[in-house]
């Protein structure tokens, strides 16, 4: 039998009981939709936060010494950072490089005093990557000729009760361990509306930095690449043109805490996501089962007529194909308009997060966004033509072992 024959002939068995039919098509449209929702949130709110912890100077990747991940000490100083900064910047799918350097410092003003870690930037690529440093409350930023001076957060300076132009005493531990002072003029004051993120604010520039430490160079440079979704693959080749002269570690090595809690987040969707699946393989794989159960003589006849049983595996899988297609348009109908206003308008979560959200000094935006494309349309055809795929195995087995002398006897076959 040709299988232009087997089409029309699962065509109109669909149509025989269209409430079954129709019931089936909807299990599996809502199953689709349901899928298409989780997974447009998930991939919506895995963006937001690798945006944000790329706009809070993180970047995507970072360029640190050989024992930074295991030591995570912040004296360390990379073996050429020119080279590296270099090589990284002439990587076409690298967008913004930043050279940064890092020590702990304690600020004094009178008899107040606060313990910071000071960062060394280089000014003009630090507004490139980070957004914090583009939210000045008074005064300016750090520019690369800038000597003496130093730019903190909001909560650095009510703790210490300063303003702009005032002086702070610095104290840090130098190369060599030794204790080294200093006197730096207040220039800038930035706030980021997060008192945990305005209490680590404390800039200064890599020369400054450099001449407070002793120790010469940068610590680490910050990566931001092109293409987010394409982070782990490009962290090798940038490890590879660097040919293991310093590691290029990812941000979830960077943060280790924000790339266990995606991980988690993600399993635990992908769970979800598998067991409404299995919930509409189950409804889909009763409905046709029942199916074949009345269909029993008809396949006998079939069979005595010589029909193979491949042709009748490829029958009841192309019945399936037909409800998996119009499942996927039901699925898109019914996700679609779930999907939208949270792609469009969000959900804010800012009363849950009690006014703003900060972990590992990433500044994350209380709205969360789904994701929304034209991939929605491949993975709800994916999601039901696979559920009715699988769907319709057991109930083919079963059709093939229909015996025609029991069947058409009325026996049990």
């Amino acid at each position: 039998m040709r299988d232009v024959l087997l089409v029309k002939f699962a065509v109109r068995t669909l149509g025989r009981n269209p409430r079954r039919t129709l019931m089936s098509i909807l299990g599996v449209g809502v199953g689709c939709g349901i899928v298409l929702y989780m997974i447009a949130f998930t991939r919506g709110s895995n963006e937001i936060r690798i945006r944000a912890i790329s706009e809070s100077g993180f970047g995507h990747a970072r360029i640190a010494p050989a024992a930074w991940d295991k030591t995570r000490d912040s004296d360390l100083r990379l073996v050429d950072w020119e080279r590296d900064l270099d090589t990284a910047a002439g990587m076409s799918d690298v967008r913004f490089t930043a050279p940064h350097s890092r020590t702990t410092a304690l600020l004094a003003f009178g008899t107040r005093v606060a313990g910071v870690e000071m960062t060394g930037v280089d000014p003009d690529a630090e507004k490139n990557i980070s957004r914090l440093v583009r939210v000045l409350s008074e005064g300016r930023y750090l520019e690369r000729e800038d000597e003496g001076v130093v730019v903190i957060g909001t909560a650095i300076a009510e703790r210490l009760d300063v303003e702009l132009d005032d002086d702070l005493f610095v104290t840090i531990a130098g190369a060599g361990g030794e204790m080294k002072y200093a006197m730096l003029r207040i220039i800038g004051i930035i706030s980021t509306g997060s008192r945990t993120i305005d209490s680590t604010i404390c800039h200064v520039t890599l020369a400054e930095m450099e001449r407070l430490t002793g120790y010469a160079g940068a610590g680490e440079i910050t990566i931001v690449f092109r293409d987010p979704s394409n982070i782990d693959a490009l962290t090798v080749r940038l490890s590879e043109l660097l040919d293991g002269t310093d590691p290029v570690l990812s941000w979830k090595v960077v943060i280790p805490s924000q790339g266990g809690d995606m991980g988690s987040d993600t399993v635990f969707m992908n769970i979800l996501v598998g067991v409404v699946i299995i919930v509409a393989v189950l409804g889909v794989a009763s409905a046709q089962l029942t199916a074949i159960l009345e269909r029993k003589r008809e396949f006998a006849v079939l069979i005595a007529l010589g029909m193979k049983g491949g042709q009748i595996i490829r029958l009841i899988l192309i019945e399936a194909v037909a409800m998996g297609v119009l499942g996927a348009v039901v699925g898109l109908a019914i996700g679609f308009p779930f999907i939208y206003p949270a792609a469009t308008r969000g959900y804010n979560f800012a009363d849950m997060m009690g006014g703003d959200f900060v972990t590992e000094g990433v500044l994350i935006d209380p709205i969360i966004y789904a994701d929304m494309g034209m991939w929605l349309i491949p993975l709800a055809f994916a999601v039901a033509l696979f559920s009715t795929l699988v769907a319709g195995l057991y109930p083919a087995w079963y059709a093939i072992r229909t015996n025609p002398t029991s069947a058409l006897s009325l026996r049990e076959a």
